[in-house]
């Protein structure tokens, strides 16, 4: 019998019809509870023909592992970070990937911590609901400078959404789209410090890579006005946390919004852990209903495919 690995836990605690597209195949399903780190993995693979996982620890030594059965590593979402897809390629592991499914839900979800930074939305609930009434003054978005870093598909959805609030937005990518950013009046500029000197609201778009790894660090962060704030939905490991923590506690930073940190799931040691003016979800950007359903039907689907000697959908490697 075929025997799939399922370590996502978006995927198996939502209802929706990508349960039934497995269980027609006839699998039998193990299911472990990830994110899983490198330790863990390499006591549970190399009886797998397939696995569907989220951000697991797939390593060069645990792809080894794998072999020889794996047939697919099928990733629920789009970051493959945590995948080392050379490794993979090089071990002809087929690697499938989510594009095109998250990018309205994580945009929704960055100005969610926007929203909840200005206008101090989880302190003043905290309070009412301790039966208090001190009202405390925020800021609009309008009028402010939003500067993003990666204008991939999210970075441009996070953009239409601060063109809805009358922001002013600067953008950096290497890859620039004229068109969408002529349409949303995306500001270019040449290079991410440029952005980070003028943002009011600096959001991170950006993936993760062993050159950006702590990209935003003591001395980019000493280019940011007076005040500002950082939007983190895309990777912890972008930041330096201790150097965003130092900057919250001087002052210089008025507030970050994160997503996500490093590593995940948090640890208690963790140096934005009760900070005033930070705020933290559990890496839930793309965790709605919606995108779930999209994600892992995508992440089923590819699964099946190459399983059936089909392409996938999406594939992130070749060989």
């Amino acid at each position: 019998m075929t025997k799939i690995l399922l370590t996502t836990t978006s995927f198996q605690d939502t209802p929706g019809e990508h349960h039934a597209m497995l269980e027609q195949q006839g699998y039998e399903l193990h299911r472990e509870r990830g994110p899983l780190p490198e330790d863990k993995m390499l006591e549970l693979v190399g009886d797998y023909d397939g696995i569907l996982c989220g951000d697991d620890a797939f390593t060069r030594a645990v792809l080894q592992k794998c072999l020889p059965r794996l047939k697919v590593l099928s990733k629920y979402g789009i970051g493959l970070d945590k995948i080392d897809v050379l490794a993979a390629t090089d071990l002809k592991i087929p690697v499938t990937f989510c594009p095109g499914v998250n990018h309205t839900t994580v945009a929704e979800h960055a100005f969610g911590l926007i929203l909840a930074l200005y206008r101090q939305i989880a302190e003043q609930n905290a309070l009412v609901h301790q039966g208090q009434w001190k009202r405390m003054t925020g800021h609009e978005i309008f009028g402010k400078t939003i500067g993003i870093l990666g204008m991939g598909r999210i970075g441009k959805e996070v953009a239409k959404r601060a063109r809805a609030f009358e922001a002013r937005v600067l953008g950096f990518d290497p890859y620039w789209d004229d068109d969408f950013a002529e349409e949303y009046q995306v500001t270019r500029k040449q290079t991410a410090e440029e952005v980070m000197k003028e943002a009011d609201i600096l959001a991170l778009h950006m993936n993760l890579s062993e050159e950006n790894k702590k990209f935003l660090d003591d001395d980019r962060l000493a280019l940011l006005k007076e005040g500002a704030i950082v939007i983190n939905t895309s990777r912890g490991a972008l930041v330096d946390q201790d150097a965003i923590a130092r900057a919250i506690e001087s002052g210089k930073l008025a507030g970050y919004g994160a997503d996500v940190v490093e590593p995940e799931p948090i640890k208690a040691d963790n140096p934005l852990i009760g900070l005033e003016r930070v705020v933290l979800t559990p890496h839930i950007g793309s965790r709605t209903y919606e995108s779930v359903g999209r994600q892992a039907k995508m992440a089923a689907e590819n699964l099946i495919r190459v399983l059936n000697g089909e392409p996938a959908v999406a594939q992130a490697n070749s060989f």
